[in-house]
């Protein structure tokens, strides 16, 4: 949740907005890709900030059977953005937990074979991760210094991802292991 509250509450700053045109937003920049913020959880996000008064409906319009709710962010809900803001910024971008070295240490419950289809399954997710970075860099052509430097760490980390594969392969291969 705190990521859809940056989130909302970071657009609802720069200004008033729908809640359709914020799931739109997460859409079409393929937010759900590259965050933790899913496009279903916008309304329900908003409905708790405004009960918490972090943000209030501007106006309401009319629009066939349905009222819609123009939102606005109220100057409690601006302290919390920055709140958010220094919190998210204070840890590192990407977790270093997984659970996948734990797995790796209970590897041997598996046969070789089984192992290795699942090292390549994972190596095709990487690759198709890859793609998609690629394509969304292309699609952002002007990128700020900001943006080009998280899409140059997603990279290096989906580097880092397939040379680790490719080293638990050879190690896997140089054991001999059935």
């Amino acid at each position: 949740m705190s990521s859809t509250r940056l989130l909302v509450l970071g657009l609802l700053h720069e200004q008033p907005r729908h809640g359709y045109e914020i799931n739109q937003m997460i859409s079409a920049g393929a937010l759900e890709q590259w965050t933790a913020v899913k496009s279903g959880s916008v309304y329900h996000a908003l409905t708790k900030l405004e009960a918490e008064e972090l943000i209030e409906t501007h106006s309401e319009e009319r629009v066939g059977d349905r009222v819609r709710h123009l939102y606005a962010i109220t100057p409690a809900g601006r302290e919390v953005l920055r709140d958010l803001v220094r919190s998210t910024l204070a840890v590192p971008p990407h977790a270093v937990r997984s659970d996948f070295p734990l797995a790796l240490r209970w590897a041997e419950l598996l046969d070789r074979r089984e192992i290795l289809g699942l090292l390549d399954s994972c190596a095709e997710a990487i690759e198709k991760e890859r793609r998609l970075t690629a394509l969304g860099r292309q699609a952002k052509a002007a990128m700020s210094p900001l943006a080009q430097a998280v899409f140059d760490n997603t990279e290096a980390h989906l580097a880092a991802d397939a040379k680790l594969l490719d080293q638990i392969r050879t190690a896997l291969s140089s054991s001999g292991r059935e």
